[in-house]
């Protein structure tokens, strides 16, 4: 049976000290090697994508155009796609990539249709949804959008979906994707992580009614597999060790999600 290993990471644009965290990301995304991963918060104005490709591909390759090709799209908003964006690396051959868009300031799901080692092919989707805590009707509805998508253009059995939902485990818009979808964290720990958001790379400070309260902890990140596949090998925190000479200083405020499946 093929084995491939995905992963998703919130890269926290360029905000609280990207120049002296960025290379601390580049390692761990280095070490870890995955075939795919999902990224959010993009920063376009810096061409924060393309640096991080080049800087893993030189890395890995001594060139910067391989191993990982990356594949992004602005948001769909006046004001907030002139910034930031989601994107996919991907190692494997990428046949088709198109997107849908999810409402509230621009939110989208992009999907990279990839060649498998094993000639089959698989949808990995990119996806971060809206950010405002108690707006749980928001969420549901995007993924009812996403997954009516996913289902109605260009369906494939195997399907893996990964990103910052920006919501708790028990929240409507998890339960949903749950219904369709095994979460890799899940099946292997039989829960989710306790918390991949905040990293001590951000300081406590007051709520303005949205995860950017990070007086607050829990899970916001996910990776979601479709039946078809066939077992999730393992499941792991990762882009989540600090600097070895300054413990508040991390990858993200984030911590990622990876997982190796059995396909």
């Amino acid at each position: 049976m093929a084995e491939i290993t995905v992963a998703t990471i919130n890269l926290r644009n360029r905000a609280d000290r990207w120049r002296e965290r960025r290379h601390l990301l580049v390692a761990q995304l280095v070490d870890a090697a995955p075939d795919l991963v999902s990224l959010q918060e993009i920063h376009f104005p810096i061409e924060q994508g393309r640096w991080l490709r080049n800087q893993i591909n030189t890395r890995l390759s001594g060139q910067s155009n391989q191993p990982y090709r990356l594949i992004q799209k602005r948001k769909r908003h006046l004001i907030h796609g002139y910034f930031e964006g989601i994107g996919i690396l991907s190692k494997c051959p990428v046949l088709y990539h198109d997107f849908t868009s999810l409402g509230y300031g621009g939110r989208l799901a992009l999907r990279a249709n990839v060649e498998l080692p094993s000639r089959q092919t698989m949808d990995f989707v990119a996806t971060h949804l809206h950010h405002v805590a108690h707006d749980k009707e928001t969420r549901q509805e995007q993924v009812m959008s996403l997954t009516g998508w996913l289902n109605s253009l260009r369906p494939v059995p195997l399907q893996i979906v990964a990103g910052d939902f920006n919501e708790v485990p028990t929240g409507p818009a998890i339960q949903i994707m749950k219904q369709a979808f095994r979460s890799a964290y899940e099946e292997v720990y039989g829960r989710e992580p306790l918390a991949t958001y905040p990293t001590a790379l951000v300081m406590p400070r007051p709520s303005y009614d949205d995860w950017s309260d990070v007086s607050w902890t829990g899970c916001l990140d996910y990776i979601f597999v479709s039946p078809a596949v066939k077992r999730v090998v393992s499941a792991a925190l990762f882009c989540d060790k600090p600097s070895p000479t300054d413990d508040t200083l991390y990858p993200s405020d984030h911590v990622g999600v990876i997982a190796t499946l059995e396909i």
